[in-house]
């Protein structure tokens, strides 16, 4: 057997579950539904593996947290991992697992490991508007779950800008100038995009919503599409409410010879990248760019090199400007197909881990394919955590598949200077970008401005509902309000107020 090869790190099965009910007595825990998607990657992998497992990652999950996650589910498969880990929050973390699991096999450190995650907030979220207790295994009530709202400028969490929906409107629209789009234009983009993922949804029998829509009906609102924060509604938002699990098995190829697993079976995992934004995003360059995504893509293609494009891709989802900007890094023409899965507004958002789902689409599509690679793009936060990883279906070979995959050094020296932050400011200053927020009964509860001033500090300021004309401005599709020059001061609750000069 050639030794090379033998140690080389390859998912063997990948296995998932979806289940659409709210009834306590039917809906299944996250533990149950990571425990079923175990045993069906098991089953995937056509050979007896999951008893193997000596090292366990479990996404972490915010549905219904557990006292010891790791723990709890080996007792529930009957297995004992030497090496149990819980994950941190992070959208990126399940494609960061895999990474580090191949890594740990190529080196000898473990023989066979399991990436898994789950959530069941369509359940829960059931539950408590009709005030059931569900008959699961108790929570851990002292769980933290990290939120913005943790750590997030005190401003923005006054502002209502502290959570992923109302943020990512911010490098939306700054997005949309720098590329030369007018509001509409860019809305358009996010449309066909958003339409392509939608009809990919509609062929996974894992996606939570299997209708396919049109690009009109995805972004503009009406019935059941209200507006969140401009421009985006609901379908252009990941959706959380989901009851998903997801789980992926991995070993060496020799490791898999002696367990007679397929050879066709085997996919490869063969090189990746990681970098990081700082967490703050009131604490970066700037918001038509990303350095770390930037970096993290352009390295993954100069460590495939002359090997070509990529087969199948699965550019992360959570909102339009995501895939948008990666693939005007990837050099990828606007209807190439971003995704395998179906994306998190359509396939769903079990929220860190719907890159468990990705890799699981991304290992069908690559089998049967002699020659396919395929590119796995995961993000967490607020733009802020980058890991991609490339799968294939042939061995690469594993000199690209190195410990020293970080290139957080490179990122951090093409960020620009970041602006000081001047909240208590006063005066004139001009808008940096925007969004404007709206209630569930879709009235307008006010506009948000990141601003800067005539000295280059940076600020967040609020556009009154009842300021009629600024709203109007702030979301005229025809023309973006970015570079307009206007007035902050102090509202009567003590929060800087943005008025448009006249």
């Amino acid at each position: 057997m050639n030794s090379f090869l033998d140690r080389t790190p390859v998912i063997v099965g990948v296995g998932e579950i979806v289940q659409r009910t709210k009834d306590p007595n039917q809906a299944m825990e996250p533990l149950a539904l990571m425990a079923a998607a175990l045993h069906s990657a098991e089953l995937d992998s056509g050979g007896s593996v999951l008893g193997l497992v000596d090292s366990l990652d479990v996404v972490q999950e915010f549905s219904w947290p557990y006292p010891d996650a790791p723990k709890q589910l080996s007792e529930l498969l009957g297995i004992s991992p030497r090496r149990q880990v819980y994950g941190p929050v992070g959208g990126e973390t399940p494609v960061h697992f895999i990474h580090e699991a191949a890594l740990r096999i190529l080196r000898g450190e473990s023989d066979v490991a399991a990436v898994v995650g789950a959530e069941a907030q369509y359940a829960v979220a059931a539950a408590q508007k009709q005030r059931i207790a569900l008959p699961w295994s108790p929570r851990d009530e002292a769980a933290k779950l990290v939120r913005g709202t943790d750590y997030l400028h005190p401003i923005a969490v006054k502002l209502g800008v502290a959570s992923p929906a109302t943020v990512y409107p911010f490098y939306e629209n700054a997005t949309q100038v720098a590329w030369g789009q007018t509001p509409a234009i860019g809305l358009a983009e996010a449309g066909r995009l958003w339409e392509k993922f939608s009809a990919v949804a509609t062929l996974n029998p894992y996606s939570w919503q299997r209708e396919a829509l049109s690009a009109e009906s995805i972004t503009m609102p009406g019935e059941g599409n209200r507006l969140v924060a401009w421009p985006y509604t609901m379908r252009m938002v990941a959706n959380p409410l989901v009851n998903q699990g997801a789980g992926v098995l991995l070993t060496s190829r020799g490791k898999a010879r002696q367990l007679g697993i397929p050879e066709e079976r085997l996919i490869y995992v063969c090189c990746g990248a990681a970098a990081e934004e700082p967490a703050d995003y009131l604490h970066r360059d700037g918001y038509a760019r990303t350095p770390a995504q930037e970096t993290v893509l352009e390295s993954i293609l100069k460590q495939v090199g002359d090997l070509g494009a990529f087969e199948h891709l699965e550019l992360y989802s959570c909102f339009p400007v995501v895939p948008k900007m990666a693939r005007r890094t990837l050099a990828l023409q606007a209807d190439a197909a971003m995704t395998c899965t179906g994306g998190l507004s359509f396939f769903g958002a079990p929220l860190n881990n719907y890159m468990s789902h990705a890799a699981a689409g991304m290992v069908r599509a690559l089998r049967g394919h002699q020659d396919a690679r395929g590119l796995l793009y995961g993000q967490g936060g607020y733009m802020t955590k980058h890991h991609a990883i490339v799968l294939a279906s042939y061995p690469l070979g594993t000199d690209r598949l190195t410990d020293g995959y970080s290139v957080q050094t490179e990122a951090d020296s093409r960020r620009g200077a970041v602006p000081p932050l001047v909240m208590d400011y006063a005066g004139l200053a001009s808008i940096e970008t925007h969004t404007v927020l709206y209630g569930k009964d879709e009235t307008v509860q006010h506009g948000v401005v990141i601003a800067r001033t005539p000295d280059g500090g940076r600020l967040l300021a609020k556009v009154e509902a009842e300021d009629f004309s600024g709203i109007a401005v702030l979301t005229d599709v025809n023309c973006s309000p970015i570079g307009r020059a206007g007035r902050v001061d102090r509202g009567a609750d003590g929060l800087p107020v943005w008025r448009f000069e006249t």
